[in-house]
């Protein structure tokens, strides 16, 4: 009898759920609200009573007449409400780690010397473009149109729904899920930009980014975000410490080793000539930007915001995304101050950069506690390796290879930690795979591009600037 009554209410309500959503009229002079709260409770009260006359606790009897409800609402609207929210944050989550092209635009601009701000400012408007354009053309489905445990997807198109016919079977719109993964593309080419600043040659550099953004990038993001062997084999990065930065950083790498360190930069008994940059506000300014996009990279990447406890981990990965910036950027301006006496600023904001790249492996689970220590040791690799690369005498302008490889490397190594779904040999074994596959692929590539159309300006060009020499529009004329 229980069981029948229940029906009989659950019809109720979604006949009157169905009349409140296509009669206006009505909808105009019921209480909605309250008729429906009151046919929910009387659904729960339903299970409940049923749940109770076999025994159960009252605990069972209360989980009962939640299922109950939850199941007449998912009956009567579907996944709808989830499915539009799932898109929004998506697209929120999108235009966030899109405006980090302004952040990289700033913080390159600021760490370079004046000569080569213009420089800076057009490759990161270019690179964004071919990123989104590369990733339409071929690298959305090479990412995401393969085999479950495979290696590499199609060589086709992203094709978009006709307006109106997309109903987001997925969970979320096609095309929201595109643009949002389009925008990470575009933050890995950034981060070769800013490494080998002030001396590559500007169409050398475009074409290296039509290979990374259509080809490399996508090939390891299939690994894992698209069902790969890396996902099959349990490797875990959560928002792209590895497959996002890491992968950026070795690109970059290669790119230093190849081009070479700029002229004068290092003497031959060991000196390194600082070089200083034209603008520590602009540099700033991209450091709160990046910061500030950072929560769309991360907190997007939780993929859902259908449910409260959705929305719930999403709020938790942004505090601990914060937190760990915090501890990164705090970390990085003590241990300059004990080492050298004086706070520099640039280590202190790639020091927050550091933290931010390596939370991103994992910043839903870690505690408090836990994740200012992921963020501080981020700060900390800063703050040693810089100096380290200078020995080695890798040219690296803005400090890319610290913050966005090794911080990565550290970020992702840590997950095991914090989630047991993986392992440090998991773990190791795909920076291992990503990092060989990207240094390797892109040595080859700098290579074809250096012994074909050269990759490195002049020394009478690279003296000039490549504001004049290049790009023909200088950024500070008056100076």
């Amino acid at each position: 009898m229980t069981s029948i009554k229940n029906k009989f209410t659950a019809g109720i309500f979604a006949l009157f759920a169905i009349l409140m959503l296509t009669t206006p009229s009505l909808a105009q002079n019921v209480d909605v609200n309250s008729a429906l709260n009151s046919t929910l409770e009387a659904i729960g009260a339903s299970a409940s009573d049923a749940a109770l006359e076999v025994g159960a606790t009252d605990e069972e009897a209360a989980s009962a007449a939640n299922d109950a409800i939850s199941s007449i609402i998912a009956e009567v609207f579907g996944d709808r409400d989830a499915k539009i929210f799932n898109t929004l944050l998506f697209l929120i989550g999108g235009f966030l780690v899109m405006w980090m092209a302004a952040g990289f635009t700033m913080l390159e601009t600021g760490l370079v010397r004046k000569k080569n701000v213009s420089m800076q400012a057009l490759k990161n408007i270019a690179l964004y473009s071919i990123a989104g354009l590369m990733f339409w053309l071929v690298g959305y489905n090479v990412m995401y149109g393969g085999e479950a445990g495979g290696f590499i997807g199609s060589f086709s198109p992203s094709n978009f729904p006709e307006p109106g016919a997309d109903t987001a079977e997925a969970g979320y719109s096609v095309a929201s899920d595109w643009f949002f993964q389009m925008a990470f593309v575009a933050a890995t080419a950034s981060i070769v930009s800013g490494a080998v600043a002030e001396r590559v040659r500007l169409w050398a550099f475009l074409a290296f980014t039509v290979v990374l953004t259509g080809l490399l990038y996508p090939i390891t993001g299939m690994w894992q975000w698209g069902g790969g062997w890396l996902a099959e084999l349990g490797f875990s990065d959560f928002a792209g410490s590895t497959l996002v930065h890491s992968v950026g950083g070795w690109a970059a790498l290669a790119g230093v080793i190849f081009i070479g360190a700029r002229k004068g930069k290092y003497g031959a008994n060991g000196q390194v000539t600082p070089m200083p940059g034209s603008s520590i506000p602009l540099a700033t300014l991209g450091m709160f930007i990046l910061w500030m996009g950072w929560f769309g990279f991360n907190g997007a990447s939780q993929l859902a915001m259908g449910t409260i406890a959705d929305v719930a981990d999403i709020s938790r990965i942004f505090a601990n995304t914060n937190l760990a910036a915090a501890a990164g950027a705090i970390t990085a301006m003590i241990l300059v101050q004990l080492i050298y006496k004086k706070v520099d600023v640039t280590m202190v904001i790639n020091g927050a950069l550091a933290g931010l790249v390596s939370i991103t492996a994992e910043p839903l689970p870690p505690s408090v506690p836990f994740a200012l220590f992921i963020g501080a040791i981020g700060g900390a690799i800063v703050v040693f390796t810089i100096p380290l690369l200078d020995k080695l005498k890798l040219d690296d302008v803005v400090g890319a290879i610290p913050v966005h490889l090794l911080a990565g490397i550290w970020g992702t190594m840590i997950v095991p930690l914090t989630n047991d779904g993986t392992s440090f040999i998991t773990q190791l074994i795909g920076i291992s795979a990503i990092g060989a596959f990207t240094f390797i692929a892109s040595s080859i590539v700098w290579l074809i591009l250096k012994v074909t159309i050269g990759i490195r300006v002049s020394e009478e060009d690279e003296a000039l600037g490549l504001d004049k020499a290049e790009v023909g529009v200088e950024a500070y004329p008056e100076f």
